[in-house]
């Protein structure tokens, strides 16, 4: 099972930050999906979770709050199956401009940009969005706030 950690990164405005992937091989298979990835060597969830922001972002002006959320998923990607278990955090930052020079040379075959997304065009999408609920997951955060405790998500396995 991989450790993953994402990040719910938020602008002042309220946007969410996605980023947009596909399939290397089949590139009109896309989806939209929050910055994050698996932890190394011996950091924290944390220390992963802002360690991606800025590799697959460049935003490293990001203030890093209390953990969200918490799933389990399994997916087939770059001929291979994933099984992972991620925590997403939520963060916050002024800064809204993106730089993908720090991308894998995976995320560079299978990430093609990354939009601000206010919760209205997340929530009036057609577009296929991990985690499924999102659109309805953020809009409780900025309704509610943080919750009190980590939400476990379902599992979803594709």
């Amino acid at each position: 099972m991989r450790q993953v950690s994402r990040v719910v990164l938020l602008d002042s405005q309220d946007r969410i930050l996605l980023l947009h992937g596909f399939e290397p091989d089949r590139p009109t298979e896309t989806w939209w999906f929050t910055p994050g990835g698996g932890l190394e060597g011996t950091e924290t969830r944390a220390e992963a979770a802002l360690r991606e922001l800025a590799e697959e972002t460049g935003i490293t002006e990001a203030t890093l709050g209390p953990l969200l959320w918490k799933r389990r998923c399994a997916f087939p990607f770059d001929g291979r199956r994933w099984e992972q278990d991620e925590w997403y955090y939520l963060a916050r930052t002024d800064r809204t401009a993106t730089d993908t020079a720090g991308h894998t040379d995976l995320e560079r075959r299978s990430v093609s940009g990354l939009k601000w997304w206010t919760s209205e065009e997340l929530s009036a999408s057609h577009e296929t969005v991990y985690p499924t609920r999102l659109a309805e997951l953020l809009r409780t955060l900025l309704d509610e706030g943080p919750p009190s405790a980590p939400v476990l998500l379902e599992t979803e396995r594709v």
